[in-house]
């Protein structure tokens, strides 16, 4: 495989991992539009490192304990769906209880803000399925599945930049609506996952 080619591979590999981290950037934004700066690079930044390490260590298990990475991917479904399930639940009462307070005439405050632990999740959840690209990128030697990870990283990052800035702008739009329509997105991210990990698609 030439240079440009197996750029290209990698760039592409990059798109379709960072899609669910995409949408879960969107989701992060809607529902924390007064995000700074530092921490929707942070943010960006710690979804590109899960997708870095998820196939490095996926390329290590196919070539150390291959048998039971097999056995452990057919999990991989169950517990994207479970994580996400889980945080997008949350917001997605917070959002319900905020409308609810709204129609008694509470003052209504702008989404939980997105913690550490949560974002930690969110990253496990969103990059879990990038194991599976360690079958993919097994033929290459060490240095060039590094290589093929970075470029996943950076790919990723840009892709999720664009998802936060995209939701923090119409969060400030949709207001209270936009905790509800994150959660919504989260819980719609993990059943895709679900239904894409079981259908083997």
């Amino acid at each position: 495989m030439n240079i440009a080619l197996f750029v290209i591979n990698s760039i592409l590999l990059g798109v379709g991992l960072a899609m669910d981290a995409f949408s879960i950037s969107i989701a992060n934004g809607l529902n924390e539009p007064d995000m700074s700066h530092r921490k929707t690079v942070g943010i960006a930044g710690t979804y590109a490192i899960y997708q870095f390490l998820m196939p490095m260590i996926g390329w290590f298990c196919v070539h150390t304990i291959a048998s039971y990475f097999v056995v452990f991917q057919r999990f991989i479904p169950w517990i994207a769906l479970g994580l996400l399930a889980y945080i997008g639940g949350k917001m997605l009462f917070e959002g319900i209880g905020k409308m609810r307070g709204k129609a008694n005439g509470e003052e209504i405050s702008t989404g939980e803000k997105l913690t550490f632990g949560t974002l930690m999740l969110q990253g496990i959840a969103t990059s879990i399925d990038a194991l599976s690209v360690g079958f993919t990128i097994a033929a290459y030697k060490p240095a060039k599945a590094f290589v093929s990870a970075l470029i996943i990283a950076i790919v990723t990052f840009a892709i999720c930049m664009v998802g936060l800035l995209f939701g923090k702008k119409f969060g400030e739009k949709l207001a209270d609506k936009a905790t509800i329509i994150g959660g919504l997105i989260l819980i719609g991210i993990g059943l895709e996952i679900f239904i894409r990990g079981i259908l083997g698609v």
